[in-house]
């Protein structure tokens, strides 16, 4: 077990020096995660109004400016990266555990049981998650708690069908097959053999629900029906910019800059862990 882990870690790094693009991905994730933890060192409150610094424009005493209200943009910046990246986090925790549940479930047990729950996989995906989402939205008191369940409960279906793939594969091979003829229980033969075996899948499907839900929360909070004030998001930070573009353009670019890297570093960082605890995709 222990070589294992080290294998795997050393592979980690060779793919990191090999490709740089992942380098730079992780490396982004580790300094804005840090910085969001940090934001408390900023000299300014994220939410103290200042009607004399008003829309001020990059300076040496406001990096990135000030907002509409006179607040310290990098500041309110550092602050919504708190709010996004944790809807982010908690979102894919609710949405991968439902998906891995379900589709291991369905793909190892198939029959009427498979039918019934790919049957409300499919009638879920066909509802576009933007009017889903929204109409749930609205029945919910808009806040940070609402956000993250609804995305949570109602983004878990395609880690449902990729789980469910990979469980009616793995459930036929003979080390299973020698398990259910011994007598195990199910319990220890799914957590036993059938969820390490799918671990890669699982580990890249977090990864993309992660960057799916940041995307998910800027848009709810650009139009108005996520994140609440005096609290700020990447996403409710855009829609606030609508209105000052003409005359402060910096007001988009920092949280649309933020959430275009941080989605991107999170597919990045997925495609190295998954050549990392695959071995077949090593050598890609």
């Amino acid at each position: 077990m222990a070589g294992n882990k080290n294998r795997r870690i050393e592979k980690f790094k060779t793919e990191l020096k090999r490709n740089k693009t992942a380098a730079f991905a992780l490396l982004f994730l580790v300094l804005i995660i840090l910085l969001s933890i940090f934001a408390f060192l900023s000299p300014y409150p994220p939410n103290k109004v200042d009607v004399t610094n008003v829309l001020q424009p990059p300076n040496g005493k406001h990096l990135f400016g000030t907002d509409e209200l006179g607040r310290d943009y990098l500041t309110r910046a550092l602050y919504g990266g708190r709010i996004s990246l944790t809807v982010g986090i908690l979102a894919m925790l609710i949405s991968t555990c439902i998906g891995v549940l379900i589709g291991t479930i369905s793909g190892y047990f198939g029959g009427r049981i498979d039918n019934f729950l790919m049957r409300v996989v499919d009638v879920i995906s066909s509802i576009p998650w933007m009017i889903l989402v929204t109409v749930i939205s609205i029945y919910l008191t808009p806040g940070l708690k609402a956000i993250i369940l609804v995305i949570g409960l109602f983004t878990w279906m395609s880690t449902a069908r990729l789980v469910r793939a990979e469980t009616l594969s793995i459930k036929e091979r003979e080390y299973v097959l020698y398990a259910r003829s011994s007598g195990q229980s199910l319990k220890k033969i799914i957590w036993k053999h059938i969820i390490p075996a799918i671990f890669p899948t699982i580990i890249v499907a977090s990864t993309v629900s992660i960057a799916n839900a940041i995307l998910m929360e800027s848009a709810l909070s650009f139009l108005g029906i996520g994140i609440q004030q005096p609290l700020s998001s990447w996403g409710s930070m855009l829609q606030n910019a609508q209105g000052n573009l003409g005359n402060a353009p910096y007001m988009a670019i920092l949280p649309g800059l933020f959430i275009v890297l941080t989605v991107y570093s999170f597919n990045r960082l997925g495609d190295i862990l998954r050549a990392v605890v695959e071995p077949k995709m090593g050598g890609k």
